[in-house]
């Protein structure tokens, strides 16, 4: 039996002259829908910067969080399944209950680790599932040439990357996210994985800056728990009231976030369906 109820997540996120998201396919370009010109922030980019936090566990952010949620309380272990040089035979000769067990990012985002267990083959479907980020209005890009003093070339002595320097000028993007505890019921996945799910996201951006993405800030980081394991409102409403609305007209890229109208509340009607709303950038884990 699930020990959490349904939940409905948004998160509300600023770029300032950064790539929230490069694209391979395209010199890692921002990524940007074709349809319309709107920045994209895929799911999988994402989940990867609350994978290395957790996967980081000398760093400042675990540190709080195992302390704040007492996370060797339950004997379970927090690696992560999705993880570069991972040993993959020793991950295979895990049964299915000992993978649950192992990792946190297979309990909450799913295992697609396909390998012969003592059950046959298998694959989990995660208790979380995040969407795209898409930006509110158009993105604009802007590209510079980067150069080195030091050489990266054995007869050169100074270095240049013609336009490596790719960046979105300004934007909003609004990512929602679900947890469902039936998908729960298979993962493993229970209510310290979603706690510690929440204490991280807050966190994704500013411990995973880089020089391309110096200036990527979650906003706000809207979580709502239903009444029931069963949902007590329709996730549309709760992301509908909290996206925020491009002032002016809606097709011109942004130049500050005083472009946007952002709600900072639900209205009565859609909260009194709810046990609990808050933001997690402004929650305090005691």
């Amino acid at each position: 039996m699930t020990d959490f109820n349904r939940g409905s997540g948004l998160l509300i996120i600023e770029v300032k002259n950064s790539n929230p998201n490069g694209d391979p396919d395209a010199e890692s370009e921002p990524r940007t829908l074709d349809t319309d010109g709107r920045g994209l922030i895929s799911p999988v980019s994402f989940k990867r910067k609350l994978r290395d936090l957790a996967a980081e566990k000398s760093g400042p952010v675990w540190a709080a969080a195992s302390s704040s949620l007492m996370l060797g309380a339950n004997g379970r272990g927090f690696d992560i399944l999705e993880a570069r040089g991972r040993d993959r035979k020793s991950i295979a000769a895990l049964d299915i209950e000992a993978m649950k067990n192992k990792f946190w990012d297979g309990r909450l985002f799913g295992n697609t680790f396909i390998e012969e267990g003592d059950k046959g083959k298998f694959i989990t479907t995660g208790a979380v599932q995040f969407g795209p980020g898409i930006s509110v209005a158009p993105i604009e890009v802007t590209r510079l040439t980067l150069t080195n003093k030091a050489g990266v070339e054995g007869d050169k002595d100074r270095g240049m990357a013609p336009l490596a320097w790719r960046a979105v000028v300004h934007a909003v993007y609004v990512m929602p996210f679900f947890v469902n505890p039936t998908a729960a019921q298979r993962s493993g996945c229970d209510e310290r994985d979603i706690d510690l799910l929440k204490f991280l996201i807050p966190h994704a951006y500013p411990h995973t800056a880089s020089a391309i993405q110096p200036f990527v800030e979650m906003l706000h980081a809207w979580y709502a728990e239903h009444k029931s394991p069963l949902g007590s409102c329709p996730d549309s409403l709760i992301i509908n009231a909290m996206t925020p609305r491009r002032k002016g007209d809606p097709n011109e890229p942004s130049r500050s976030i005083e472009d946007y109208d952002i709600p900072t509340e639900l209205p009565p009607e859609i909260r009194s369906r709810l046990a609990s709303f808050e933001d997690l950038c402004t929650k305090s884990w005691g």
